[in-house]
């Protein structure tokens, strides 16, 4: 099961995390980035990503939630933050054993990509106490992603356009910078395509698995603000023996401004949600945590 999903789907993931695929004809050096360039990045445990959007708030994938552990605490600028609590959305759900069984038998896996475009994978997580010492980042406020250029960063696996990444990690690696173009965004996502040179942005990328979580940036009144959240792939073919990271893959991230109203009513204490603090939490999805 865990190979399919991540030869299937990403994270940051959620997540989460080696860092970032890139281009094959430019330099790694280009691509990576001290922490101190984003210092608002968390870190889950083992792999995934978060981002601090309020002093006592993070906003992540679902899938990057841990599946069989209570989540105690999390990692930003390098100094663990305990963990209150987690609130998933409603609408978040679990992958069926029945599909994963059927992908596995076939390599075919169209279904799950249905079953995830249809999914809720978003969830906050509360601090104990307030991170006083990294500023958070703001919501991106706009509905006009499609066609932005959006910043994407992680430690998530990372390889090159021409070969993609191994599969089975390591799934944490050094952190990353990319750019890339959202082709779509409509509902709950908002979509871009690795494109291969010459096509590509100068430092064209995508999120690898373990990136799950993480954050996608555009730029707004001189400020980079959180628009989505790196969610889930497409990889063609047998999803039994494709390389995910390779040119032509969509990678499609959670649209944060399709949820900022259930986000800040989350924070104010307002919404319906289920809340996981035990090990009845949601299984990994995309290579996240």
């Amino acid at each position: 099961m865990t190979r399919l999903l991540l030869l299937l789907l990403l994270a940051a993931v959620s997540s989460a995390a080696g860092a970032v695929v890139i281009r094959h004809d430019v330099d790694d050096a280009k691509y990576r980035i001290p922490a101190s360039d984003f210092p608002a990045l968390v870190d889950m445990p083992g792999e995934g990503h978060g981002v601090l959007i309020a002093p006592q708030w993070v906003v992540t994938a679902a899938h990057a939630i841990p599946a069989h552990a209570p989540l105690d605490q999390v990692s930003i600028g390098g100094i663990a933050r305990k963990v209150e609590r987690v609130v998933t959305h409603a609408g978040y759900r679990t992958l069926p054993q029945a599909l994963i069984d059927q992908a596995m038998a076939s390599g075919e896996a169209m279904l799950i990509v249905v079953f995830l475009a249809g999914s809720d994978d978003i969830a906050l997580v509360r601090l104990a106490r307030p991170v006083t010492d990294v500023a958070p980042v703001a919501l991106y406020r706009d509905s006009d992603e499609a066609g932005q250029v959006v910043q994407i960063v992680g430690k998530g696996a990372t390889g090159t356009g021409a070969t993609g990444h191994d599969p089975a990690g390591p799934n944490r690696t050094e952190l990353r910078r990319a750019f890339n173009r959202v082709t779509s965004a409509y509902d709950r996502w908002f979509c871009y395509v690795f494109d291969e040179p010459p096509a590509a942005l100068p430092l064209e990328g995508v999120i690898g698995n373990g990136d799950s979580g993480g954050p996608a940036l555009i730029q707004a009144d001189g400020q980079w603000r959180l628009a989505g959240l790196a969610s889930w792939k497409v990889v063609q073919g047998n999803v039994l023996t494709a390389r995910p990271g390779r040119y032509g893959q969509t990678v499609c991230n959670v649209r944060l401004g399709h949820y900022r109203e259930w986000i800040e009513s989350v924070m104010a204490g307002q919404a319906q949600a289920q809340a996981y603090n035990s090990f009845d939490g949601p299984m990994p999805l995309l290579g996240g945590a």
